[in-house]
């Protein structure tokens, strides 16, 4: 095992961890500046500490454009919205949305500036640092083992990471779909994207209930 390797699964397990223990958040937490800000600080960390293990090789990092945007919309776009709808069918059984406490029970027009300064941390931050993290280095690291094997540990792992049980299937679900989508355009952007947007959804959700 790569000593790049090696450094990657203990960090991902240390991050696992730390979730782990910290348990699920308060359901108004975005409505709150610190969140933000706290959770920009990690973010921050996390990619230093990513950039460190990838020594900035562009075959881990991925940061390349697809041969063909269009390919890849035709390709990826029918996945992830399967996924997405499957992921919502596990939810309504596995209730893992509630275990994360990801998105308020309801809307409140008062704290609208602290959500959105979390939106911008979650729908925007949040997808390029756990893309380049799992499906740049992590995926790179582990494509040696093969396609499949490596689309299926990023997967896990980054379900592992957010330290949520009930939440680890449709969260290793998506993972995988990412992974997947990052092997089949050898890029980390249209994952960033997928990834964002289905962070957006999410966080929209709360202005109809």
């Amino acid at each position: 095992m790569s000593r790049r390797l090696a450094a990657w699964i203990v960090f991902v397990a240390l991050l696992a961890a730390v979730a782990s223990a910290g348990g699920s958040a308060p359901r108004d937490a975005l409505y709150r500046y610190s969140t933000a800000v706290g959770e920009a600080v990690l973010y921050l960390v996390i990619l230093a500490v990513t950039l460190a293990i990838s020594g900035l090789r562009p075959d881990l990092l991925a940061l390349r454009r697809p041969v063909s945007w269009t390919r890849t919309a035709a390709v990826g776009i029918p996945v992830l919205v399967g996924v997405y709808l499957l992921v919502g069918v596990l939810d309504s059984v596995l209730h893992g949305a509630r275990e994360q406490g990801f998105v308020p029970s309801h809307w409140e027009p008062r704290h609208a500036g602290a959500y959105a300064a979390n939106v911008v941390v979650i729908a925007a931050v949040a997808p390029v640092v756990e893309e380049l993290l799992f499906r740049g280095v992590g995926f790179g690291l582990l494509a040696r083992f093969g396609r499949w094997p490596a689309i299926l540990l990023v997967g896990l792992a980054f379900g592992l990471y957010h330290g949520l049980p009930r939440a680890l299937p449709e969260l290793a679900l998506f993972g995988c779909a990412l992974a997947w989508l990052r092997a089949r355009t050898a890029s980390v952007y249209p994952g960033m994207l997928a990834h964002a947007a289905f962070n957006a959804i999410a966080l929209a959700s709360v202005l109809f209930r």
